[in-house]
């Protein structure tokens, strides 16, 4: 049989302007479904219709032996007619059939290179402009540890990649996340006998994968992500021809283990006290998306075995980020940090790479005035420390709220010196999406890990620090795609019908987020892009889901105020590392009368 098309060439770049996504990538077929020419029409009957309909009067089933496994197959093409009784089927996956003596029908081929992340998948190989992503860094993978060997087995490299990816989306045990991964793709009889993975094997196979296939998956889609942002305008503030983004760090929970907790440190204590170990990250995003373009990590403490003393503070990762993520800081964006990174030379160092900045400043930092004050009232000053004189540009605020002011004083600097391009309310008004960028961005994506670990709330659920950053790199990576589904719901939402943004273009910060997440995890359990399946039908299941998620809207912009307080008591009170255990049988003394 002729061999299967080859998958098309990545899309160019779509044109500047909301909506204009380019074409998924076409997904490449198993390596061992190829079609003939009258195959390849009926798949393009499929693809169109979406259903199979076959008469239960002609279904025909040969008795198989012991432990046999078989389909059901159609003994005819009876026409069908009303009153018929018919069976509706849902196409599965697409394989050679191998048909044994005694007339089992099963499929050839191995559920893993069928498995997909469906909608996520699909924005995944959109955006990094290459056919099969996951299946590309598989490829290169030299595995470790206890796998050994080029054998056929219950996982695959891809499939490994995938599982974890799916695993920092659902904050459920490795048994579920595996059968949400395969889906009704178990249950298809294959000539080889399937199982799906225990969390053992699961586990096995993440060790022997290791962190480099997931850390280069994670950069990769980065990278498309942030020339996504340059090639379209989803500025949802406006600081004149800029784009806002911001900068700012966070510490995620590890499981205590010796090993975590000697690899990470912990802060907030002097003594490496705290409950869990922490792995501090710090984040670029963009603030009108909430999409990461740039993450680094580092430990948050000193070592408990006291081979380091102490850990990598969100100054030290704001300088790694500018060495090893230097494209994202590009002339058309402003960074808007909080008053933890200033540091004249390191001010400079941002400058440097032709990008803008808008930081403020603690109070005990001195500014020396060096004009008059601007007709927007802001002024002109100097910042000096490490050796360094920098000029920058300085804006004082207050905020009023309700009636109250604010207890706190805002004082801003920038390097944007042009006050009639960008007038100091503008800039003002713009740090508050720091938070917006920053703060909602990270609460977001710890949603999906809170309950995956040991204890409750955001935690990671490895045991060691190599798994840490396996899983680590998968979470920044699969909370993205997530996103990304979100912006391309977006692209195709009809605007509201009335309301504050009625006949507006949908913004993909209206999309849920945990929509979105879900979104995702349905598409791949529900197997509506596996790889043998037509395009026509992927495409159609792609649009549906998309479509759905388009309408799954949050309501932005409320002006909603609170105090940081919390509005629940902690039921226990705080406990430190290594908490006593007891394991004993309770012992039962029943109450009896107390002699006089």
């Amino acid at each position: 049989m002729p061999a299967a098309p080859p998958a098309s060439a990545p899309a160019p770049a779509g044109a500047a302007g909301r909506g204009a996504h380019r074409t998924p990538p076409a997904r490449p077929r198993p390596l061992d479904v190829t079609l003939a020419a009258g195959e390849d029409a009926g798949l393009g009957l499929l693809g169109q219709a979406g259903m199979v309909a076959v008469r239960v009067a002609d279904l025909a089933r040969r008795e198989p032996g012991a432990g046999g496994r078989t389909a059901l197959t159609a003994a005819g093409t009876g026409k069908i007619r009303t009153g018929d009784v018919v069976v509706f089927c849902k196409p599965v996956a697409i394989a050679p059939a191998v048909v044994r003596r005694d007339g089992q029908v099963q499929a050839a081929g191995h559920p893993a290179d069928h498995a997909r992340l469906g909608v996520a998948e699909d924005r995944l190989d959109e955006l990094c402009g290459t056919p099969g992503m996951i299946d590309e860094i598989a490829a290169a993978v030299t595995l470790d540890g206890k796998v050994k060997g080029s054998a056929r087995r219950a996982m695959t490299p891809a499939l490994a990649i995938r599982f974890t990816l799916l695993m920092t989306l659902m904050p459920a045990d490795y048994s579920e996340v595996m059968q949400a991964l395969l889906g009704d793709l178990a249950l298809v009889p294959w000539q080889r006998r399937y199982r799906v993975p225990t969390a053992t094997v699961a586990s096995t196979w993440r060790e022997a994968v290791g962190p480099g296939p997931l850390q280069r998956l994670r950069d990769r889609l980065l990278a498309g992500i942030d020339a996504e942002h340059r090639q379209h305008d989803y500025r949802a503030v406006t600081v004149g021809d800029l784009d806002a983004c911001s900068i700012d760090g966070s510490l995620t929970r590890a499981p205590d283990t010796p090993a975590n907790r000697e690899a990470f440190g912990s802060a907030g204590t002097a003594n490496d006290s705290s409950p869990y170990p922490q792995l501090r990250e710090l984040r670029c995003s963009h603030a009108s998306t909430r999409s990461a373009l740039a993450v680094v990590t580092g430990p948050s403490g000193a070592a408990a075995g006291g081979a380091r003393d102490k850990g990598e503070a969100e100054q030290a990762l704001l300088d790694k980020v500018l060495r090893d993520c230097p494209q994202v800081f590009t002339p058309a964006r402003l960074w808007i940090m909080d008053r933890n990174f200033p540091g004249a030379p390191r001010i400079q160092r941002m400058l440097a790479t032709g990008t803008h900045v808008l930081i403020r400043v603690k109070s005990d930092i001195p500014l020396r005035r060096t004009g008059e004050f601007l007709t927007d009232g802001s002024y002109l000053a100097e910042i000096s420390g490490g050796g360094v004189t920098l000029t920058v540009r300085v804006i004082e605020y207050t905020i009023t709220v309700a009636g109250q002011d604010a207890p706190e004083l805002f004082a801003l600097i920038t390097d944007l010196l042009d006050h009639a391009a960008y007038p100091a309310e503008a800039l003002a008004a713009a740090y508050h999406w720091r938070w917006i960028g920053s703060e909602s961005c990270l609460k977001e994506a710890k949603s999906a890990i809170s309950g995956a670990g040991p204890s409750t709330g955001a935690m990671l659920r490895s045991q060691s620090p190599a798994l840490i950053a396996q899983e680590h790199a998968a979470w920044v990576a699969a909370t993205e795609l997530a996103r990304a589904a979100a912006r391309a719901a977006a692209a195709i939402a009809v605007p509201a019908g009335k309301g504050k943004r009625a006949g507006q273009a949908v913004h993909p910060r209206e999309i849920s987020f945990t929509a979105a997440r879900r979104a995702v995890i349905t598409s791949t359990r529900s197997g509506a892009a596996t790889a043998s399946l037509p395009s026509q039908l992927t495409e159609a299941n792609r649009h549906a889901i998309l479509a759905g998620l388009a309408r799954r809207r949050v309501d932005t912009d409320r002006n909603r105020h609170r105090d940081r307080k919390t509005k629940a008591r902690p039921g226990f009170p705080p406990g430190g590392p290594r908490l006593a255990t007891t394991t004993a049988p309770a012992e039962i003394s029943v109450c009896g009368h107390i002699a006089a």
